[in-house]
């Protein structure tokens, strides 16, 4: 079959691959219909996760259908549409039981496209299918479920609940792309006050429910936050890029008794300002998406309270990854936000 490998910083490459198998009795083999590209697959190829090595197939995202599955496998048969999710789960180790399925110790967590081959080739093996997939309600796209693979989970979980968002609140969401798009979907169904998008991709922000938007390149985010809260600061900061400088900007928006929510993938320190917060009683968190929130999400997808397809921006034939990288790595000049492949009908 042909997948995507990563081939070391910088490279990878559309290539001959052998077909995955059936590896334990709770694997199911699952023909990938359409899969995207993530952010978190770009800081791969800059080199922030190095944890993955050289003939990886990339990829943590996907929407196929079951080929094969093992003898252990309950709730899952061939012929089913799934979605993949990015997080994959034993069920039954501490974590898992505690629904922090990110950090599951028995061999799940975020291993699809980082420790095991993932999604972005013709088919995947998926490790403990009944945990790790979600079946595709009639009715609903591949594309809108597809997202429901990692952002609007990761959004929704790591930022928005983890920042514990309320009514009336003032939530300043530092970057835009899809994760912090995500950030301000998820938000709004908590009833803020105001959703401010900090970013250049400001159209896109509005679009998704941001009510104020700042170009932080010509403007002061701090100043536009004073506005809002009589110089008080921002109740949640959500930092959805994964650089030093937009963690950083994200603790100066709090307020006192406020609550900072990392979802970006960071590939390098960035400086904590205890001089300024210890004081501040300002809460800071971190975390892996665990996506126990993906039923309520499919939930909120069928009844449309939520517009998951909104994201797609470009399409691509599965064989056209080279091309689809290069739009989505240029997303500044192209527009992109999510770009999916799909299967050839």
């Amino acid at each position: 079959m042909k997948a995507l490998v990563y081939r070391g910083p910088g490279s990878k490459s559309w290539e001959d691959v052998p077909k995955p198998e059936i590896g334990t009795d709770t694997d199911a083999i699952v023909r990938v219909d359409a899969v995207t590209i993530c952010g978190t697959d770009l800081h791969i190829l800059k080199s922030d996760v190095p944890e993955v090595t050289d003939g990886r197939v990339l990829g943590h995202e996907a929407v196929g259908t079951v080929e094969a599955v093992g003898a252990g496998v309950k709730h899952v048969i061939p012929g089913d549409r799934v979605l993949v999710s990015c997080i994959s789960a034993c069920g039954a180790c501490r974590f898992c039981r505690e629904g922090r399925y990110g950090q599951c110790l028995g061999g799940g967590g975020w291993i699809l496209g980082h420790l095991i081959d993932g999604t972005q080739a013709e088919y995947v093996r998926v490790p403990f299918a009944d945990t790790s997939t979600y079946p595709v309600p009639d009715g609903v796209s591949d594309e809108a479920m597809l997202m429901l693979a990692d952002i609007l989970p990761t959004g929704y979980e790591c930022g928005v609940l983890n920042g514990r968002v309320q009514p009336g609140d003032v939530v300043a969401v530092v970057g835009a792309g899809p994760i912090g798009l995500s950030a301000i979907i998820g938000s709004r169904l908590y009833s803020p006050s105001h959703v401010v998008a900090i970013d250049s991709r400001l159209e896109a922000a509005k679009q998704f429910g941001a009510d104020v938007v700042v170009n932080n390149g010509r403007e002061d985010p701090r100043a536009a936050i004073d506005d809002l809260t009589n110089k008080l600061g921002a109740d949640v900061a959500i930092e959805a890029v994964g650089v030093p400088a937009t963690f950083e900007l994200a603790a100066a928006l709090i307020r006192p008794g406020g609550r900072v929510a990392n979802i970006g993938v960071h590939g390098e320190p960035a400086t904590l300002h205890l001089e300024d917060l210890w004081i501040r009683d300002v809460t800071i968190t971190t975390g892996l998406v665990d996506t126990y929130s993906t039923p309520t999400l499919v939930q909120l997808l069928q009844g449309h309270q939520i517009d998951a397809g909104r994201f797609v921006t470009h399409h691509f034939q599965l064989d056209e990854f080279m091309d689809a990288y290069d739009v989505f790595a240029r997303a500044g000049e192209t527009g992109a936000l999510k770009v999916v492949l799909a299967r050839a009908a």
